[in-house]
């Protein structure tokens, strides 16, 4: 059974790993190209969206919220 948890944990990691360096060619993309260059749509208005609606008004709080969830998966 901890072989089976060790390597579900493994393959998550993968994936949010990869997520995560695609949202980062993205944005970097999107800064040197213009909007919609590699994905074909917006990733920081995206992003910036997530943020806004996960922490209300002003953005502030959803972003603490982000960095705790990266923060958690960099665990």
């Amino acid at each position: 059974m901890e072989k089976i948890t060790a390597q579900i944990t493994s393959i998550i990691k993968t994936v949010s790993e990869l997520g995560i360096g695609l949202i980062a060619l993205g944005i970097i993309a999107e800064i040197v190209f213009g909007q919609g260059a590699i994905f074909g749509a917006s990733v920081v208005s995206n992003l910036s969206s997530i943020v806004g609606s996960i922490g209300g008004e002003n953005g502030f709080v959803g972003l603490i919220a982000l960095l705790l969830i990266v923060g958690l998966l960099r665990k």
